[in-house]
């Protein structure tokens, strides 16, 4: 049997982003910057397409720039700012590669987390001050899950750095938080749409209104000048499909999967030694979060755990030869499996990190994987140990 836990690196397509695609795929195939009826069907398209995207993500169609993903998006933002002349640039440790590099390259300031991958809010106020033009917090981490205090974090920005503007990279969120509700303190928002059901190869960047926003590519005037390019018609039909589904479909989904996520970290937890589960869930408290879907600190779908003594290489390998798809969630470097940013910047020595598997688990898991798994993992983890 096969059980898909790696639902946090990319997503099955859903049936009604592929239904709502195959016609840009044959028939109408015309360029949506053309003038003439094949090209108009098009543009017809991309528009209504855009309509849903802003009406999911609770934003203006007008504020909606498609990009060739969330990494792009995450690129537009920060460097976009940045070259707007608007300030230096900030952002927490924990951060996607697309934001935390961009961070770097342009000379920015890293803010440290805590041990549950929560910013530091104090630290992260030792660093604003009118030079600041740009604070990039995401909204779920995609390793180990954490959701952050986005709302929390807004209100600092707003008092310390009144001049800077706040980005977050929420493509980790769509489908599991109300990332309309949770991401209206925040100027730019990025997402992606094989994270929840889309293709891959497409995504979006929210630019509210009045944000000066420097092109990163050069090129034609599309999307307001804001990203040149052939927009992607078959690419934005159906992210918009996806995130609709996704949307309404939220809050049955969440519940389910919360239900196997928690039996799968307990089943761990309970028959093999020496698991630890990362950032495990918690309370809240009475914010924001709580109210639109958040009602602990970690994302429903997502169980990170590390097991002493065992190789997250050596086992993952295991794991697939028994049908279970799992990550290490750790990037990759000169053929190397490098520790995890993530888990070092919450505390974690290089040899835990090495020692850490992200299971994530999405809208097709099943009961059947999740018992799939507990009877594989263990016994994988004893011939290791052995």
């Amino acid at each position: 049997m096969q059980a898909y836990l790696d639902h946090a690196a990319t997503t099955p397509l859903r049936p009604e982003s592929l239904a709502a695609m195959l016609p840009f795929l044959t028939e109408h195939f015309g360029n949506p910057s053309g003038s003439h009826a094949v090209a108009r069907r098009a543009r017809v398209a991309v528009d209504e397409a855009r309509d849903e995207v802003a009406s999911c993500l609770g934003c203006e169609p007008g504020e909606v720039v498609f990009s060739a993903g969330g990494t792009e998006a995450d690129n537009l933002a920060v460097a976009g700012v940045h070259g707007s002349g608007r300030g230096t640039v900030a952002c927490s440790a924990v951060e996607h590669h697309a934001v935390g590099r961009t961070c770097d390259a342009l000379g920015g300031t890293t803010v440290p987390v805590h041990g549950d991958g929560t910013v530091d809010l104090d630290a992260l106020a030792g660093v604003l001050g009118p030079e600041v033009g740009l604070v990039s917090v995401m909204l779920v981490n995609n390793e180990v899950g954490t959701v952050q205090p986005l709302a929390q974090v807004a209100a600092l920005v707003h008092e310390l750095a009144p001049r800077a503007l706040v980005h977050t990279d929420a493509v980790a969120a769509v489908g599991w938080l109300d990332v309309a509700a949770l991401t209206a303190v925040a100027d730019l928002v990025s997402v992606s749409a094989h994270k929840f059901g889309g293709p891959k190869g497409v995504g979006a960047l929210v630019v509210r209104g009045g944000v000066q926003l420097a092109p990163v590519l050069h090129g034609g005037t599309q999307e307001r000048g804001r990203r040149p390019g052939t927009t992607d018609v078959t690419g934005v039909v159906g992210m918009a499909a996806a995130l609709r589904v996704a949307t309404d479909t939220r809050t049955r989904t969440v519940a389910r999967v919360r239900g196997l996520r928690d039996r799968l970290a307990r089943g761990l937890l309970d028959t093999i030694d020496g698991v630890t589960e990362s950032a495990a869930p918690g309370g809240v408290g009475d914010g924001a979060e709580a109210s639109v879907g958040a009602d602990s600190t970690k994302v429903a779908y997502s169980c990170h755990v590390r097991v002493a003594g065992v190789d997250q290489e050596e086992l993952l390998v295991l794991l697939d030869d028994e049908g279970v798809r799992a990550s290490a969630g750790a990037a990759c470097a000169s053929g190397a499996v490098e520790p995890s940013h993530v888990l070092l910047a919450m505390g974690c020595s290089p040899g835990e990190a090495r020692t850490a598997i992200r299971l994530s688990l999405g809208y097709t898991t099943t009961g059947d994987e999740i018992d799939h798994v507990l009877a594989v993992v263990p016994k994988a983890v004893e011939r290791l140990r052995a």
